[in-house]
């Protein structure tokens, strides 16, 4: 498939494409008659996998040695196995440390929710009383 095909079904730019190429994370297009990139779309599967590694924070450089051990083939699999464990943990301590925030954001949430059903429920209706037979307090200013 030609780059622009693969740039929309990837969701990647086209942009993007070659400087993942550039740099190591893709591996080099073959090439038809007129020297445009030819993928295979199996391409598409690493490129998904690489946005997993991307979306969960994984650095650049980890990126880049995980693509060249998967290029050396299965000698490396322990290697990338290994890479893959340690970036596993680092995920669980996020998602650990984002729970606890959402903990404490449904507790804040929850306060204020809470707050609010007491004012309303103990909101005197005065909207029918003169201006002047409200506390001064109440008054709109």
């Amino acid at each position: 498939m030609k780059i622009g095909e693969l740039a929309r079904r990837s969701g990647l730019s086209a942009h993007t494409i070659r400087y993942y190429e550039r740099i190591g994370l893709l591996p080099y297009a073959d090439r038809d008659g007129g020297r445009r990139r030819d993928y295979d779309a199996s391409i598409l599967d690493w490129i998904a996998f690489l946005g997993k590694l991307k979306a969960t924070g994984m650095p650049i450089r980890d990126m880049l040695l995980y693509a060249a051990w998967r290029q050396q083939g299965p000698v490396t699999n322990k290697d990338r196995r290994t890479l893959l464990e340690a970036h596993r943990e680092g995920v669980r301590a996020q998602i650990a440390d984002l729970s606890a925030c959402l903990t404490v954001l449904d507790s804040k949430i929850a306060t204020y929710r809470a707050a609010e059903e007491r004012t309303e429920d103990h909101e005197p209706d005065d909207r029918h009383e003169p201006a002047a037979a409200r506390p001064r307090s109440a008054r709109s200013h």
